[in-house]
């Protein structure tokens, strides 16, 4: 698939900044006058409106706090709040606020001869006037709210916005603290009959609370408390319980010894036992018997070593130490057996003791579900006690608070003053607002004008519209060149465009051209004009033919004769010779257009028309034909059929490019070779667009014609122009 090609069309151009400078440059007028017409009006708007003044008062307001905490309770309330300013704004302006203001200032009878032909106003007309003319707003940054009021008063307008403005803030100020107080005043009340009804209800309660006591015959330690924990009951199992757990700590330590030791006997004997008994036991008795034990032991060893087995004294140690021995296992024994009584005394008391723990358990669960409407009762009473403490807390709170001075929600900050200088109409600045509106209004209707104008502007519109290439472009207030001279500044866009003619036709036998035009005024007759006279400057011998038989306009240029011309020999009354007029440059022949009878307006379409021009193509080297406004009559397409060459002139800025185009259509519909088109008319020094075109010229021949001024006098210039303007034509037969 082949790329879409862009259409190069008018949505796609781009304007450059000098393409908006140009409009601003040729629209300058009408920009001037909206300017002016403007800045006039603000002006005198300015000095119609009554002058106003105005007075300023200015108020520190906080939220609802004290001078002073009250008490260690008090709330800090100093958070950022994004709505307060405004709705302290919204307070000032108020009905509660102004309506005061109204009555203490008795603005409905001051106001009355100044809106109302002197009858008393009604508040509520008061209250509109007096809101239209207060301005609230705040200082940037502070909590400083700023009351302007302005006044338009005949009598003294700045003593009336400075009362005003200073009974607006004195108003707000003892409203605010008024409606604090009564807040205060309003709460503490509400708070003391709450008391009241709950000091009611604590009686109630303690009257309940007595009347379950006294039915169940409850031993409650604490009956103001809130809570069972202070009951017999669960004392009696707390107790039996912690005895329980004492006493069986001991059972299971002593159980654990005996078992240990008698384990102890069974494997390792009475002599291991006797070693490790008085390590778990401390027995003295034991312990002097195992010490003697001990020496006798000892002694008796020794006797047999030097006295023998069979001395007497050594068998009263046997005697002695098997009596030791004896007492020793006694005791032991008895140890033992006074140890095993005892845990099983500990067992009894343990046994004994969980049985008391669940016995005491049961009764307490019993008594519990038989005293839960007692310790219900019991929970309300300490409710509502604390609700009364806290209730009479809050009032202690906000009567001490009621208390203390509130001043500096709302103070004063700078008093109202009259002011000195009008402040309304601002003079500087709606002078200013007008200048930058008058701009804005002028440049903005410039270029909405350009926006509606659809005619021919620049090249680019010409290359656009009609697809045709721009041969020249003429100046504006271009006259006859024969008159200005060939070294006129004007004569260089001819020749410019002669240049562009000689080198876009593609024969060199196409030597017959007319120039047409859309509509009438376009400058179609002096850009032939011109044009043949530059041709015939360049040598070629040219033949300029007034072919404009409905307004011919040639010969006024040419200062001839328009008696006898182009009609006259197409209709046979006279010989080509005998209408051809000669000018003053050598090269160059005028035929006039001649008188056009009614009965002949189709003659251009004719035979000899036909006929002519090919004997004057072959007598000349161009030929030119002026022609009429190819949209108004058929003459401009007849001949852009029968010559070689045509040539559009289009006037910059008149004529729709719509009509320019159905132009160029004409010509090509009838078979005519349309080389391009011809810009006419363009203010140089105005649309610097087309500066490059003939600026340069003009510059250069500016400078040219200064430096001839210096060398020449002013009458030696005057007679030379007069003698020129002097020329005088000859008829050539």
């Amino acid at each position: 698939m082949e790329p879409a090609k862009s259409n190069s069309g008018p949505a796609e151009t781009k304007l450059h900044f000098l393409d908006y400078w140009r409009i601003i440059r040729i629209r300058k007028m009408v920009i001037l006058a909206v300017f002016l017409l403007v800045v006039l009006t603000t002006t005198a708007i300015i000095f119609i409106l009554p002058q106003s003044l105005s007075s300023t008062v200015r108020l520190a307001v906080e939220k609802d706090v004290s001078d002073i905490a009250p008490l260690m309770f008090q709330q800090n309330s100093s958070q950022y709040d994004p709505f307060f300013i405004q709705t302290e704004f919204e307070k000032i302006r108020s009905k509660t606020v102004l309506h005061k203001v109204i009555t203490n200032l008795k603005l409905n009878q001051k106001w009355a001869e100044r809106y109302n032909n002197g009858v008393p106003l009604k508040t509520a007309d008061t209250f509109e006037y007096l809101l239209r003319k207060i301005d609230v707003r705040q200082t940037r940054n502070t909590s400083l709210i700023e009351i302007r009021v302005y006044s338009d008063a005949k009598d003294q307008p700045a003593m009336e916005a400075a009362e005003i403005a200073n009974e607006i803030a004195e108003v707000y100020r003892t409203t605010r603290l008024a409606l604090r107080q009564e807040m205060s005043r309003r709460g503490i009340e509400v708070l003391k009959k709450e008391l009241e009804q709950n000091i009611e209800k604590v009686k109630a309660a303690e009257a309940q609370v007595d009347e379950w006591r006294q039915k169940f015959n409850i031993s409650d330690i604490s009956p103001e408390g809130g809570f069972s924990s202070l009951m017999l009951e669960p004392q009696t199992v707390r107790s039996l319980e912690e005895q329980r757990i004492r006493v069986e700590a001991e059972y299971s330590g002593l159980a654990g010894l005996l078992n240990g030791l008698l384990k102890l006997k069974e494997e390792k004997g009475d002599a291991e036992l006797r070693k490790s008994i008085l390590t778990a036991i401390n027995d003295e008795l034991l312990s002097k018997l195992m010490m003697d034990l001990s020496a006798t032991e000892a002694t008796l060893a020794m006797m047999k070593q030097t006295l023998g087995p069979e001395n007497p004294d050594f068998k009263s140690k046997a005697a002695m130490q098997a009596d030791l021995d004896e007492k020793i296992n006694q005791r032991i024994s008895g140890i033992l057996s006074g140890l095993k009584v005892k845990v099983e005394t500990y067992k009894a008391t343990v046994d004994s003791l969980a049985k008391s723990v669940a016995d005491a358990r049961r009764k307490d669960v019993d008594t519990t579900q038989q005293y839960r409407p007692y310790f219900e009762a019991k929970r309300n009473l300490d409710n509502f006690q604390k609700l009364v403490g806290a209730v009479h807390l809050r009032i202690l709170q906000e009567t001490v608070d009621a208390a203390i001075p509130k001043s500096s929600i709302v103070e004063i900050t700078d008093v109202a003053e009259p002011g000195r200088r009008a402040v309304s109409p601002n003079f500087t600045l709606n002078i200013a607002l007008g200048i930058i509106v008058g701009l804005i209004v002028g440049v903005g209707l410039a270029f909405f004008i350009e926006y509606l104008d659809t005619s021919v502007k620049t090249i680019d519109d010409v290359e656009r519209a009609l697809q045709a290439p721009v041969l020249g472009v003429i100046p504006q207030n271009v006259g006859s060149l024969i008159q200005e001279g060939p070294e006129s500044p004007h004569a260089e866009a001819y020749r410019v465009l002669r240049t562009n003619i000689l080198f876009s036709r593609k024969r060199d036998d196409a030597n017959s051209l007319t120039v047409v035009s859309g509509g009438a005024g376009e400058g179609k007759s002096t850009t032939i004009f011109n044009l043949a006279v530059v041709f015939a400057q360049n040598g070629q011998r040219v033949l300029l033919v007034d072919s404009d038989l409905r307004r011919p306009s040639l010969h006024k240029l040419l200062n001839v004769s328009n008696s006898t011309g182009l009609t006259n020999y197409l209709l046979g009354q006279n010989p080509l010779e005998g209408v051809i007029q000669t000018t003053s440059i050598p090269t160059l022949d005028f035929l006039p257009s001649g008188k056009l009878p009614s009965s002949s307006l189709g003659i251009l379409n004719s035979k000899q028309m036909k006929d002519f021009i090919k004997e004057a193509k072959q007598r000349y080297d161009f030929v030119f034909f002026d022609s009429p406004p190819i949209m108004g009559v058929s003459d401009a397409s007849v001949l852009a059929s029968e010559v070689d060459l045509s040539v559009l002139v289009i006037q910059y800025r008149k004529y729709p490019q719509a009509m320019t185009l159905r132009a160029k259509q004409m010509v090509e519909k009838v078979g005519g070779t349309l080389l391009g088109v011809v810009l006419n008319n363009i203010n140089i020094s105005q649309d610097s667009y087309y500066y490059y075109y003939s600026g340069y010229y003009y510059d250069y021949y500016s400078k040219r014609d200064e430096e001839e001024s210096a060398t020449k006098s002013n009458g030696e210039k005057k007679k030379a122009t007069d003698e020129r303007a002097r020329l005088d034509l000859k008829q050539k037969y």
